[in-house]
């Protein structure tokens, strides 16, 4: 039987503290702002409670994987299981949208990956010991599921589904990160090393800049702005040692992973594929526009996809 911290079996229930309620949060956040009384700080410490609130509805559950890592995750809904697997830099917090409306049909696991929120980080790090999380909360979960992946955490489930088989029934990919032409440059061959002496170094701000510049394209000075206003920042410097986790992830070593079972893949951007090899395809809905996170807006999925044939750096688009 797998044990969690003091003692708790895999998948035990804990009682969850009553959090503020996130409305009352966001008008006092708002009435902060408007009032010369309180400083910036103060204003950013209610702004970062209603931003990083718990599901009151969802269960809060641990898992321990078979590195001994405590994987905490929320359960909510009713039906098949499903998985949310995250991207960089993120946490269960950022996916709670996206849970509260998949609730409605499924059973959502809503994670912390290893190293985030209230998940431990066994070391060595390796891609096959995330995969083992997954494999944890299927089995604690009813033995099968869906897994859905964004960003870097697409690659991960994508990983997953080809390593544990069966135990994936269905995968969902939103946006997986492959550059696979030449409608953007590669990142530098030492960006991981870069990231992670900034990290090992005590400038973790430094390397979420360096990653959302040099990593995701995006213009300096937006960065810039986010660092300076954006009250989520210093939680995503709490995960920069995570990064470098992503950043195996993506590199894929000798691994091409190929997968048999039912695939959907969802692209927004240039023509750059995000297929990799499916014997049985991969539904690849596309349309136009800049990379988003699935958190912020859930995109309802078509009834009937039409398979595509795909084969790795191509795309194929239905």
């Amino acid at each position: 039987m797998l044990a969690g911290r003091n003692g708790e079996q895999a998948g035990h229930e804990r009682s969850a503290p009553s959090p503020p309620h996130s409305s009352t949060h966001r008008r006092r956040a708002y009435g902060l702002a408007r009032d010369p009384r309180y400083s910036l700080s103060q204003f950013l410490y209610v702004a970062n409670r209603a931003l990083n609130r718990t599901d009151i509805d969802a269960k809060q559950k641990t898992v321990t994987s078979k590195d001994g890592t405590l994987v905490a995750f929320e359960q909510t809904g009713a039906g098949p299981v499903v998985i949310l697997v995250t991207g960089a830099l993120a946490d269960r917090s950022g996916t709670r949208w996206l849970a509260k409306h998949l609730a409605e049909h499924f059973t959502v696991i809503n994670y912390d990956r290893r190293g985030r929120g209230k998940s431990t980080d066994t070391q060595p790090y390796a891609v096959e010991r995330e995969v083992e999380d997954i494999e944890a909360l299927i089995d604690a979960t009813g033995g099968s599921a869906f897994v859905f992946g964004v960003s870097s955490g697409a690659v991960l489930a994508l990983e997953a589904t080809s390593e544990l088989g069966g135990k994936v029934q269905k995968l969902f990919l939103y946006e997986p990160p492959f550059i696979v032409d030449d409608s953007r440059p590669p990142m530098p061959a030492d960006f991981g090393n870069q990231i992670t002496e900034m990290v090992s170094e005590g400038h973790p701000s430094d390397a979420v800049k360096l990653f959302f510049t040099k990593g995701m394209g995006n213009p300096p000075f937006a960065v810039t702005i986010m660092r300076l206003l954006m009250p989520g920042w210093s939680k995503m410097t709490g995960t920069a040692h995570t990064l470098r986790y992503d950043l195996a992830i993506l590199s894929g070593g000798s691994r091409r992973p190929t997968i048999t079972g039912q695939t959907m893949g969802r692209h927004c951007g240039t023509d750059s594929g995000s297929g990799r090899r499916s014997e049985r395809g991969v539904f690849s809905p596309w349309r136009p526009g800049p990379h988003r996170d699935a958190s912020y807006r859930p995109v309802p999925l078509p009834r009937r996809p039409q398979p595509c044939r795909g084969s790795y750096g191509s795309q194929s688009h239905c």
